[in-house]
């Protein structure tokens, strides 16, 4: 399988933390779906200096690129905007 490491950056905006919370359970049903799968290999929250949630880091892993946009089209953070840059590079998880 292909393996990615995916960082969403959250909007800035008044009320981004608010908003990012209101979504959380969606995202999480996606995250709970992926690790079903054997999709998800780890994921967690970027804090800033006060410990606040302002992204994301996941390591996603799919045998077509397909399913990497498939994710993207249908994941809440991206769809219902809390992510506001979104970066995914090719991965490769160490074998220690």
């Amino acid at each position: 399988m292909k393996q990615y490491l995916i960082t969403g950056l959250d909007y800035t905006h008044e009320g981004a933390l608010d908003h990012r919370m209101a979504v959380r359970p969606a995202h999480f049903e996606m995250a709970k779906k992926l690790k079903a799968s054997g999709n998800f290999l780890l994921g967690g929250a970027i804090l800033n200096d006060k410990e606040q949630m302002i992204g994301s880091t996941l390591v996603l892993q799919f045998e077509q690129e397909e399913e990497l946009q498939k994710w993207m089209d249908e994941e809440p953070y991206i769809q219902q905007k809390v992510w506001e840059k979104v970066e995914v590079k090719p991965f490769k998880v160490a074998q220690v």
